[in-house]
Formats: structure tokens, sequence, C-alpha cells
């Protein structure tokens, strides 16, 4: 609350972080399809899979991180992002990148 008593205004702040989560879904989501693709359209091996299956399941924690996020922007005073959350959504980041190099490679 201000001086005058009243309630914040949080103004389009949370509407761009809420957007900017949905972007990176996407893009996570994204990578995922694209190493479906790799998987199917190549030799199927066993590193193929484990890396598709590895990449599935983080891709699931970062939409249940992105998801909880993005449900919390919903708040008249939303909280911010907690370090835990900060730390799963940035590991879940590395992680895509590294299953996919390590699917090329």
């Amino acid at each position: 609350m201000n001086a005058a008593g009243e309630d914040r205004d949080p103004g389009l702040q949370p509407e761009r972080t809420r957007l900017a989560w949905r972007r990176t879904t996407l893009s996570c989501t994204v990578v995922t399809v694209l190493a479906v693709k790799l998987t199917i359209s190549d030799e199927v091996t066993e590193r193929g899979l484990t890396g598709l299956a590895l990449s599935s399941l983080v891709w699931v924690a970062f939409l249940a991180v992105a998801h909880r996020r993005i449900r919390s922007l919903d708040a008249a005073r939303p909280v911010p992002l907690s370090h835990r959350g900060a730390l799963l959504a940035a590991g879940c980041t590395i992680a895509l990148a590294v299953f996919g190099v390590a699917m090329i490679w």
C-alpha cells in the first residue's frame, strides 16, 4: 500500500512477464519436438531414445515451473519468483541444451 492507502497498480509488468514465460515455454516445446523429429527421422538408437526421454522429462519439469509462475502472476500482488524456481528453470534450460548436443553429436 502506498501513503494514500491505495493498492499498488502493477501496470503491464505482470502481463509482460506472463508473455515472456509463455514464449520460453514455446521455445522449450520446439526443442522437444525437434528432439522427437531427430529421433524418428534418423536410425533409432539407444542414445537417441535416452536423449528423447530425458528431454521430455526436463520439458515437463519446465512446464510445471512455468505454469506455476504464470498462475502466480494472476494475483493482485504477485510474489517474486523463488530461488528454487529460478534454479529449476535455469537447470531445465541448460539440461535441454546439453541433451540436444548429446543427441546430435
